[in-house]
């Protein structure tokens, strides 16, 4: 009896699991509409100056990423991107990139916090490199950035070490 239940749920989970990162998406081809059926409604969207859409999927907490889709004007899907990339935070410019540029880049952060004191907004990003990391970008009251670092992930390293 639990087999009959347990093997459909695990099917239904797996399937679910299938557009995790759009991979069988066609570039070209799928509309706007088709990404989110598959990969499900995206948590942000955002207008480009090129006239591109992106739709974001962030993964987090476990996924450690954040896809970014990006839409042409035509309504069709130019590419799906992994954006929490070391790579991607190079391409932050410090004094020049502003808050607009970040969440272009990197998408939504998973945490944001204020340190009024340091006058500093901090949007904080987990991601994944060879083991559990973190991006950390900090902007002044001007909404501009001012510091943007990859860090391995203290909870993950204290968890990996309790075990």
């Amino acid at each position: 009896m639990k087999a009959r239940v347990f093997l459909p749920l695990v099917a239904l989970l797996l399937a679910g699991c299938a557009g995790y990162d759009g991979r069988t998406l066609v570039p070209g081809q799928s509309t706007s509409a088709e990404v989110e059926k598959l990969m499900g409604p995206s948590q942000d969207r955002r207008t480009l100056a090129s006239g591109e859409t992106e739709l974001w999927f962030p993964r987090l907490p476990a996924g450690r990423v954040s896809y970014a889709a990006r839409i042409g004007k035509d309504d069709r899907l130019i590419a799906v991107e992994q954006r929490l990339t070391r790579e991607n935070v190079q391409k932050l410019t410090p004094g020049v990139s502003r808050e607009g540029d970040v969440r272009d880049l990197l998408g939504p952060p998973y945490r944001v916090d204020k340190f009024t004191r340091m006058e500093r907004n901090v949007w904080t990003y987990q991601a994944q490199g060879i083991q559990a990391q973190l991006i950390v970008v900090q902007f002044s009251g001007d909404h501009i950035l001012r510091e943007a670092y990859v860090i391995d992930d203290p909870d993950y390293i204290n968890q990996q070490s309790a075990d």
